[in-house]
């Protein structure tokens, strides 16, 4: 007896694996929320240099505020005020002269600078004056935080096929949520930056864990409709992040929000089974018939487990079964090494891609938070038509069409249609994430999730650096972006699809030996 043949007769999607994905729904909907966190709380409100202490030493007389802004600094071509300099001396002569100050004597601010806090109370910013000079230390917080999610794609994938998929979930949610909240008491930039790496490491263990877990307890016929419904959390997300944001202007408050669903993660994950998969392809099949007869009572087919003991279950585990698996099996035999330098490549482009549209439109004459929204809007009916198209024409060419369609959209600028470019960006990145965790066998799959986690968070850090080449030539990024897709589309056609196809469990059913 197969694996998929046991999962479908005690009913592959029945309320146990409802349970399972309700619980790992609560914990992804918090990932996109820390990924575009960096979006609000790193954000520069407007600024100027603060002249209270030329005010404090009666300079000013009776001027008011404009007219002490206007003899302290100079206008820039808005006419607002400069945000970096300020006159070496007052110039009372401008409030008489409308005569152009550029060619006055500056200096650099001296005493700080002062915030508009018409829209936020507080952020990284103005926290720790991140303007100016400083002011790509704002934009490298986004960085640090996505080489940290990177290393720890690595490491929860091969400490997840190692430890089992329950204990490394519990240890993403609590470390996790440590090092997040952590942050918000730091006294420095440094520190702040340092744990925001630490964050970045420990919460991208979440999606790598419960992407595979959902997976891995459902029957053939709806791995579709639980990757489908399960990447609806980052669209939830997505969307809330800009309502938590709204209503909640301060950074360490808005960072405490959108963590406190983790609380809820970690009292949820005593209702977590282990993989039975994992259990059984490392030999422990006791554990592994506890979880199944959980599994049947729950979904009322106690009769189809009764008849089954511990024992028939080692049938269906692999003579290497109690064998540690490592990142290096993944380049050992020839099919696996040609598996994982594809799926790698499409990774790294489809994020190269995904980020690189969503950096580079910056709104639609919108205001920051409704953009936000509807970037996480228009991934929903996204969603919902891979969850169509997976069926009808198949995983490989759902990722190469939707890849091949970016290429159309990219070149578009801050337009609804741009919008639309998104929207099959996120559709190749759903597709791929799924098609990922089929292609790899049981004993592999966290360590394969893990490599193409950290190759597609690779090209997240990129993508803003691919942006700034639009400084040479205005088309540089698109046509860089472009080409990306194309390769992806190209890639995804040498993939086998696995539409209706049982999950491999060892490396031999991969080479075809099994």
């Amino acid at each position: 007896m197969k694996f998929e043949d046991l999962i479908t007769e005690i009913n592959g999607f029945g309320r146990f694996q409802k349970m399972i994905l309700c619980i790992s729904f609560v914990g992804r909907f918090t990932l996109p929320c820390h990924f575009l966190l960096s979006n609000f709380i790193a954000a520069i409100p407007s600024h100027h240099c603060d002249i209270s202490s030329l005010d404090a030493e009666g300079i000013f007389g009776n001027l008011s505020r404009e007219q002490k802004l206007t003899v302290s600094i100079p206008a820039q071509e808005d006419g607002t005020p400069a945000s970096c300099h300020m006159f070496s001396y007052p110039q009372f002569h401008l409030l008489t002269n409308s005569s152009s100050s550029s060619e006055l004597p500056v200096v650099q601010c001296q005493n700080g600078w002062e915030y508009d806090n018409s829209t936020f109370s507080s952020t990284l910013a103005t926290q720790w004056d991140l303007v100016c000079d400083k002011k790509g230390l704002n934009k490298a917080v986004t960085t640090i935080f996505f080489v940290g999610v990177m290393f720890g794609a690595v490491f929860f994938g091969g400490m997840s096929d190692r430890f089992g998929r329950k204990p490394m979930l519990l240890v993403s949610y609590i470390s996790g949520m440590a090092f997040t909240l952590a942050s918000i008491f730091s006294t420095s930039f440094i520190m702040f930056a340092v744990l925001r790496f630490f964050s970045g490491f420990t919460i991208t263990g979440i999606v790598i864990v419960s992407v595979v877990l959902n997976v891995e307890w459902v029957d053939i016929q709806h791995r579709r409709l639980v990757s489908i419904t399960g990447s609806m959390a980052w669209a939830v997300g997505s969307t809330s992040l800009s309502l938590f944001a709204f209503c909640i202007r301060d950074w360490r408050w808005l960072t405490v929000a959108v963590t406190s669903p983790l609380l809820l993660s970690t009292v949820l994950w005593w209702w977590v089974p282990e993989s039975a998969r994992w259990l059984i392809a490392n030999g422990r099949v006791e554990k592994a018939h506890y979880y199944l007869h959980k599994c049947a009572v729950m979904n009322r087919k106690e009769e189809v487990i009764s008849r089954i003991k511990p024992e028939a279950l080692s049938i269906i585990a692999s003579d290497e079964g109690k064998k540690n698996y490592s990142y290096l099996d993944l380049v050992r035999t020839p099919k696996m090494r040609r598996l994982a330098l594809l799926t790698g490549t499409i990774w790294f482009c489809v994020a190269t891609m995904t980020y690189g549209i969503s950096l580079n439109i910056t709104g639609f004459g919108l205001n920051m938070y409704l953009t936000q929204f509807v970037y996480g809007a228009i991934e929903v009916p996204s969603k919902l038509i891979v969850y169509y198209l997976l069926e009808k024409i198949g995983r490989r060419k759902t990722e190469a069409g939707a890849q091949l369609l970016i290429t159309d959209f990219s070149w578009v600028g801050r337009t609804v249609v741009a919008v639309l470019g998104k929207g099959f960006a996120v559709a190749a990145f759903c597709t791929i994430v799924l098609y990922s965790s089929e292609l790899y066998p049981t004993v592999l799959r966290q360590n394969g999730m893990g490599y193409n986690s950290f190759l597609g968070r690779l090209g997240v850090c990129l993508a803003p650096l691919v942006l700034l080449l639009d400084s040479f030539w205005g088309h540089f990024s698109q046509t860089i972006l472009c080409s990306v897709a194309l390769i992806a589309s190209v890639v995804a056609w040498q993939l086998p699809e696995t539409r209706d196809r049982c999950l491999p469990e060892t490396i031999e059913d991969v080479e075809g030996t099994g």
